[in-house]
């Protein structure tokens, strides 16, 4: 019995998108490559050729005497949105050790470097028992680490969502015991048990609801040729870059971006940009904190909520 045609569809639409991927960053493609990829037969991978220069002729032309398919001068994807991240992500998947070089799509790697660094080792079935309570809205008991007590407590968290600080995954949370939402570092869950259902509504944490622009320019000290390499950098318009994020991940940015410093007593050198409207950033965190905490006891040092 063959496959089922939308299954059918998907396979050859993405052994399409692989087609245009090798000519657009590597100029050519061939059966071979299809064949090592999919574990298609020759005739398949031949087929799949005359297919995407039934739809995409002006795209690729057949060499004979390096016997491959390579990109004309004319090419234009049809299929892909070819960005430079998509490369480079597969480029850092290898890096990380998430992917193998048989897994991406890069035909020959080229020599890179990667600044390494220090990776928090995550649980594989602690990451399942907080994903479990995710998808089930449930509560559960973790044994957890917090940075400001020397020893692990437990503690009983829902938690309703993950989210990445650059450095660390955590669990976004309502925490019972101090009856607000908080992250919780993945990595300093010790322990997980009872698991119960749970009512609390995900959509009551205004801090993870709320989007909020960070707007970001230049050091304003900087030389014009200063200023022009930053700009070329961030990918600025008119001196200005905007980043969207949740309010309760906007501490994080600030932190990994050096934002947080004061831009009157840190030269250009030592940071490169800083946050043109921070009045408006603040007005918006300042409406959506919770009432007991003040923002001399939260702003400043801009630490994961997990006390």
């Amino acid at each position: 019995m063959g496959e089922p045609d939308g299954k059918m569809r998907w396979g050859v639409e993405r052994r399409l998108e692989f087609i245009e991927f090798r000519l657009f960053w590597e100029g050519h493609v061939n059966r071979a490559d299809l064949v090592d990829y999919f574990g298609i037969s020759v005739p398949q991978a031949s087929a799949d050729l005359s297919h995407y220069q039934t739809m995409a002729g002006g795209n690729l032309e057949y060499d004979k005497s390096a016997k491959t398919y390579v990109a004309t001068k004319s090419f234009r994807p049809i299929f892909l949105t070819t960005t430079a991240r998509r490369y480079l992500a597969q480029l850092q998947s290898l890096a990380d050790e998430i992917l193998t070089e048989d897994e991406t799509w890069l035909g020959s790697v080229p020599p890179f470097g990667v600044v390494p660094l220090v990776r928090r080792r995550l649980d594989a079935n602690k990451l399942r028992s907080v994903l479990d309570a995710i998808r089930t809205r449930s509560a559960i008991r973790i044994q957890y680490q917090s940075f400001s007590r020397p020893d692990p407590m437990w503690r009983q968290i829902t938690p309703h969502a993950l989210g990445f600080d650059g450095f660390r995954w955590h669990a976004r949370a309502w925490c019972h015991e101090h009856q607000e939402f908080r992250d919780f570092v993945l990595a300093r869950m010790l322990s997980i048990r009872d698991r119960r259902p749970d009512q609390i509504d995900p959509e009551l944490d205004r801090e993870w609801q709320t989007m909020i622009t960070l707007r970001l320019g230049p050091h304003p000290h900087m030389r014009d040729g200063q200023r022009k390499a930053i700009e070329l950098d961030f990918g600025m318009k008119d001196g200005v870059v905007e980043i969207e994020t949740r309010v309760c991940l906007s501490y994080y940015v600030e932190r990994h971006l050096g934002l947080d410093l004061d831009p009157k007593k840190v030269p250009p050198s030592r940071q490169q940009i800083v946050l043109l409207n921070r009045d408006e950033v603040e007005s918006v965190r300042e409406a959506l904190r919770p009432r007991k905490k003040s923002k001399a006891q939260r702003a400043p040092e801009l630490l994961p909520t997990d006390d």
